[in-house]
C-alpha cells in the first residue's frame, strides 16, 4: 500500500467515524435545526462528542485537500 493510499484511507476512517459520532448525538433529537435548539437539548459529554465528530469531519476533509495540493 503507497503513502498516498493510506493517507486517502485514514482520511476516509477519520471522515467516517466523526459522522457517526454525529449521528450518535442527533439520532434521538426531536429537534435538529436550527443548531442553537439542539444545542440546548444537549448536555456537556454530548456537546463534547458532537464538537468532536464535527471537528473530525473537517480536519480530515482539510487534510485531504491539502494532500491534493502537495502530491
Amino acid at each position: 500500500m503507497t503513502s498516498g493510499q493510506r493517507q486517502r484511507l485514514a482520511n476516509a476512517i477519520g471522515f467516517i467515524s466523526g459522522t457517526f459520532a454525529v449521528l450518535e448525538v442527533v439520532r434521538d433529537r426531536s429537534v435538529v435545526w436550527p443548531p442553537d435548539a439542539l444545542w440546548q437539548q444537549l448536555r456537556g459529554p454530548q456537546r463534547l462528542e458532537l464538537g468532536g465528530g464535527i471537528a473530525l469531519i473537517l480536519v480530515t476533509f482539510v487534510m485531504s485537500i491539502v494532500g491534493r495540493t502537495e502530491g
